[in-house]
């Protein structure tokens, strides 16, 4: 699968670099733009059709979120390459696909590109065919605390849940939501094997109550409630990897 590429970095140095890699190592790149300035790139997003976008994060007027903040609902996948590792966490939560640090690891770059490809031709597939989660069903019980002991939830009931510091808001297909004095992560780990994906730092969904998936740079999910969430570009394939 081709993808459309356009490449971001104020240094033409760094951006011949990264032009000679992807030109040797990944076959399936076809490079159709580069920018110097985030106003560059916005111009070169808009007229053409890209799939991915590599991105330095300090540039002039303005940096790499300055860019993702000006974008409405961008279709392509963005890869973050840099020398300021500390930007790492904020970057995989806000619409980043992969992260790259430079000098750039020629093996680090090849798994970037293989892992957005995989997401397109996941996605691709997907499009037309009608979504199956591989867990129909869902059988069992959990417990969550309360003040004077524990309260037992089927987990086939739970819709989603949303990270609240140290806490868990729990949503129930009964339109009612719950407090739990536990973390996301807890309930990321006993859940997993039921048919639930960790979408984003803030979500855990139960896949059976997915009722669309719109594509982009990160995307969202529907609910069968009519809640719309966003996915981090980071989880999409765990996401996508529970339809069939």
């Amino acid at each position: 699968m081709q993808l459309r590429t356009i490449l971001v970095d104020d240094e033409k140095t760094s951006r011949e670099i990264l032009r000679n890699y992807l030109t040797k190592y990944c076959k399936n790149i076809a490079i159709i733009g580069e920018a110097e300035n985030i106003n560059e790139a916005l111009e070169l997003t808009k007229k053409h059709e890209v799939d991915l976008v590599f991105l330095d994060v300090e540039m002039p007027y303005g940096n790499a979120f300055d860019f993702i903040d000006k974008l409405d609902k961008p279709k392509f996948e963005i890869v973050f390459v840099t020398a300021y590792d500390h930007y790492a966490i904020e970057a995989l939560n806000n619409q980043v696909a992969y992260y790259l640090t430079k000098p750039i690891s020629i093996d680090n770059l090849i798994k970037a590109v293989d892992y957005i490809t995989e997401i397109k031709e996941i996605e691709e597939k997907l499009q037309n065919t009608v979504l199956k989660p591989k867990n129909l069903k869902i059988q069992g019980k959990i417990t969550i605390p309360t003040q004077s002991g524990f309260e037992v939830l089927e987990i086939h009931d739970i819709i989603y849940a949303k990270a609240d510091d140290n806490y868990t808001e729990l949503y129930l297909k009964n339109n009612k939501k719950k407090l739990v004095s536990k973390t996301l992560k807890y309930f990321d780990d006993a859940l997993k094997e039921n048919g639930f994906a960790r979408i984003h730092k803030s979500y855990l969904v139960n896949v059976n109550y997915i009722v669309s998936y719109k594509k982009g740079s990160g995307g969202t999910v529907v609910l069968s409630n009519q809640k719309e969430l966003n996915v981090s570009a980071s989880k999409k394939a765990n996401l996508l990897a529970y339809f069939k």
